[in-house]
């Protein structure tokens, strides 16, 4: 998977994210993941205020849309009030019937020195508290699990319990974690 490329999304992409989650939605209920996204819950206005206070961004290859994930600069609902030293990733997504493992894992990599880059020096990011597979991935690949959340409003109006992670992507944050 060598071309695979990143970029940021334009309004005009934001209808292939929108079939994107709801295929990764779709794939997730069909291995018995409930209770994390569903198919339509999502649609080109919320990504289009994403875009508004964040970033999309797009993974492609030249047939097309592979994966997405969303990059905040602040999430109070989750983390509380923090200055500046972090970037949030959500809702990362791949085909995964498209592409090969360890697809999302480049992803999360690109969301990591995107967020570096702006001198941000952690990552940080939730998953449902329940998922255990979900929290299992994100220790191996490096995050700690820092805090819970507890009835964290959702898009649906639901609310739900989360996992707190992050991950220090400069030298001078390693130490650092979430109070």
């Amino acid at each position: 998977m060598n071309d695979l490329r990143f970029r940021l999304a334009s309004e005009a992409d934001l209808p292939s994210v929108v079939r994107l989650r709801d295929a990764a939605a779709r794939w997730m209920l069909a291995r018995g993941v409930t209770g994390q996204w569903q198919p339509g819950e999502l649609g080109v206005e919320h990504f289009r205020r994403v875009s508004e206070s964040g970033e999309v961004w797009l993974a492609e290859r030249a047939d097309g849309v592979v994966g997405a994930w969303e990059l905040w600069w602040e999430d109070e609902d989750a983390w509380g009030p923090q200055a500046g030293a972090a970037g949030y990733v959500h809702r990362l997504m791949v085909a995964h019937a498209d592409v090969p493992p360890g697809t999302g894992r480049r992803l999360l990599r690109a969301a990591e020195q995107r967020v570096a880059e702006t001198g941000r020096g952690l990552v940080r990011l939730d998953c449902l508290a329940d998922n255990a597979r979900l929290n299992a991935y994100y220790l191996a690949v490096g995050y700690r699990a820092v805090g819970a959340k507890e009835g964290k409003p959702q898009p649906d109006g639901s609310v739900k319990s989360f996992t707190l992670l992050e991950k220090a992507v400069r030298d001078d944050d390693r130490a650092a974690s979430f109070r």
